[in-house]
């Protein structure tokens, strides 16, 4: 396997071209039913064929995305997701992005994260600092809790989710008694993103999907955060969640999330 810093900088080529036509359909997509409420975007499609396509043929390893699946295993692979915040960047939403990332042994070896209606891009590979649009950042200071934004996944769950909606809404209920700033973005992405540039102080997360998950996982551990999933536990790609912090604010979600659940 090509080296990981020649990997990021295959990826980091591939989503330029991909930022084309995210900027290109963003608010003028053609929606496309998967079933239920959800639905994807000839966008989303497009996109994660050009991923696909380039990424398996300048590196010879496999996808797993969102849109055309795949097998997750602990060989090496790109997880993928075209957009998340589909339904963001449906509406002409800026809180969208396109996530890629490298598991090797179904941990990220790096991972990006391209927010291209707000003009940035993250990446890391191991063992680097995370760059901004190409610049290393400096380490996280400490939070100021009276001021700090506190990231919130999607209030509404999916049928079936392990951590449903009036959970949720109780969690929601609890952390607004000591956090008056909670945020509510409306994509995985965006929302680690944010807390690993130190705009929102901590996030919690509910999706169990790898392709969701997997590039936040990085850019907050690599920024030094304490990062788990909903139970605790280090992050896998079979986790549901991610709650990302730091120590205390980490615990304190972590403790209220076990309260509610008691």
């Amino acid at each position: 396997m090509l080296d990981a810093r020649m990997l990021l900088a295959i990826a980091e080529a591939t989503i330029d071209d991909a930022e084309k036509v995210f900027l290109a359909n963003i608010g003028v997509a053609e929606r496309i039913a998967k079933g239920g409420n959800d639905f994807a975007t000839t966008a989303d499609l497009d996109i994660e064929r050009m991923l696909r396509r380039t990424l398996t043929t300048m590196t010879g390893l496999p996808v797993y995305g969102e849109e055309g699946g795949g097998v997750l295993s602990d060989e090496a692979i790109w997880v993928v997701d075209p957009i998340d915040g589909t339904s963001n960047f449906a509406v002409g939403n800026p809180m969208c992005a396109i996530l890629v990332s490298l598991l090797v042994e179904s941990k990220p070896v790096l991972a990006v994260c391209s927010m291209p209606a707000l003009g940035k891009r993250l990446s890391v590979c191991e063992g680097g600092p995370i760059l901004l649009n190409g610049q290393p950042q400096s380490p996280l200071p400490e939070p100021d809790l009276s001021y700090s934004h506190i990231g919130f996944g999607s209030i509404v769950a999916n049928h079936g989710h392990e951590f449903h909606t009036r959970l949720r809404r109780a969690l929601l209920a609890e952390l607004s008694d000591d956090h008056a700033r909670l945020r509510v973005t409306g994509s995985v992405g965006v929302d680690l993103a944010f807390a690993a540039l130190g705009v929102f102080s901590s996030v919690v997360t509910f999706s169990p999907f790898a392709w969701d998950n997997a590039v936040g996982v990085m850019l907050t551990e690599t920024a030094g955060l304490t990062v788990t999933d909903l139970h605790g536990n280090p992050w896998t790609p079979q986790s549901t969640g991610v709650i990302a912090g730091t120590p205390v604010q980490h615990a304190h979600i972590l403790g209220t999330i076990n309260d509610i659940r008691a």
